[in-house]
């Protein structure tokens, strides 16, 4: 055949993407009618999904009135949340309820990729020369002798996305685009966003003890990262990513190029080179996040007042004491400690012995990490004793009531069993607070 022709350009194709209903209806016949006038088959992968259904599982129907118009969908939520919350709620072989509630919620997740682009160049990019501006495009993945040099925080989110990289790929090879689609969110919001962004403010803030060359490094890997993430979410989020990515600084464009645009844009992994990964990096860091998680826990537990900065001595032996040291400023930072009451000492030590042995919430966290936090930083005892015996009165009367109530027989008689079994729930649960409060009182005499 005519190699200029659309025909040899265009036939046969890749991949079909089609609803299952139509396999033998219209999918089959475009096979055989290929197969007949060309000798070669249309194409070598069919893709089949399933129906969109309402939330309920049913099939839409104007009758029902459950019919969702697409158009009245995008005016509420947006073309991308729509389309985001189809493909990755495609699981093979089932049908996909179209559920509101999902949408919303990926409607916030494209606000929140906003707001990520928006403290990039707002703030970590803001002021900076236009020399460091133009150096920061990404045109390749990060190499080992640049990721070598780098500090922990930024060594594990890279490590993180690169790791998220080749499961990505991976996975739309195998056309597991519902798993890959989610990889990609759960990484920018779980991982990017409340973890390195924040971590971040350390370095690039000198209130926080950061500048200089600190800032220069957090500025490279807040841009690697979110340009990286961005190239792995065009193709389910076209157009908030394309608008988004226009903002970040970009390598030149050259004559190559059709179009300066992020749909051109090379896949941050082209070809099965490995991306540089430190699991080490990853196993250390883990460790700061669950010793952050651990304070905070403790904070919310004892009601800590939410802008109180509180004391901690944390025990970590060898090469986690260090790290944790190294980066107290991001602990003191996401914890909300004091940083005059802080202090990291070795496990096993005078000092570590000592603050065990003080009047202090134990923490265990792992790998042999624990954190002291003094009580009297975490309450004042008087006055809460003074809330938890309200609080005990308070208790003590509910269940007065509640229990004169089951020790009628006129209510337990004449009450439907349904009612009396709720009654009898709801004293068990009072009866629990109310010993839970009894021993926090206890624990504080």
């Amino acid at each position: 055949k005519d190699a200029s022709t659309d025909l040899a350009r265009f036939y046969p194709g890749t991949c079909l993407e089609t609803g299952y209903d139509i396999l033998f209806f219209w999918v089959a016949r475009m096979v055989m009618l290929g197969i007949e006038l060309t000798d070669v088959s249309p194409f070598k992968v069919i893709y089949l999904h399933g129906l969109v259904r309402a939330a309920d599982g049913t099939k839409m129907s104007k009758t029902k009135g459950n019919v969702v118009d697409p158009l009245d969908t995008v005016s509420e939520y947006g073309a991308d949340s729509l389309r985001y919350s189809l493909v990755t709620g495609v699981t093979p072989g089932q049908d996909i309820p179209l559920n509101m509630d999902k949408i919303a919620a990926n409607k916030a997740f494209a606000n929140k990729l906003w707001n990520c682009c928006k403290f990039v160049t707002g703030n970590a990019l803001k002021d900076i020369d236009e020399e460091e501006l133009k150096s920061l495009g990404v045109s390749g993945p990060i190499g080992k002798e640049e990721f070598d040099t780098l500090a922990l925080p930024e060594r594990y989110i890279i490590s993180k996305c690169h790791e998220l990289v080749e499961s990505v790929t991976e996975d739309i090879e195998k056309y597991q685009l519902g798993a890959a689609g989610s990889k990609i969110y759960e990484f920018l919001w779980d991982q990017y966003a409340d973890w390195y962004i924040e971590i971040s403010k350390t370095r690039l803030y000198e209130g926080f003890g950061g500048g200089g060359e600190e800032a220069k490094t957090a500025r490279r890997v807040l841009v690697y990262i979110l340009d990286t993430s961005m190239r792995l979410l065009h193709p389910y989020m076209p157009y908030v990513t394309e608008q988004l990515w226009h903002h970040l600084p970009r390598v030149p464009k050259t004559e190559e190029m059709a179009a300066h645009s992020l749909m051109l844009a090379d896949w941050p992994q082209m070809d099965d080179t490995r991306l540089v990964q430190d699991k080490d990096a990853i196993a250390s860091f883990e460790v700061f996040q669950a010793l952050t998680r651990s304070i905070r826990n403790a904070r919310s537990e004892y009601n800590v007042e939410q802008g109180k900065k509180i004391a901690a001595t944390v025990v970590a032996p060898g090469e986690l004491k260090d790290m944790i040291e190294t980066e107290i400023n991001s602990l003191i930072m996401l914890a909300k400690l004091d940083p005059d009451q802080v202090s990291v000492v070795e496990a096993g030590s005078d000092e570590a012995k000592a603050a065990a042995a003080g009047d202090s919430a134990q923490l265990v966290v792992q790998e042999g990490v624990e954190a002291y936090l003094p009580m009297a930083g975490l309450v004042d005892i008087e006055k809460e004793k003074q809330r938890l015996e309200k609080q005990s009165a308070k208790l003590a009367k509910e269940i007065e009531k509640l229990a004169g109530r089951l020790q009628s027989k006129g209510f337990v008689d004449k009450a439907p069993p349904a009612v009396v079994d709720k009654a009898k729930a709801e004293l068990a649960e009072l009866e629990d607070q109310a010993s839970k409060v009894d021993a926090s009182l206890k624990a504080l005499e």
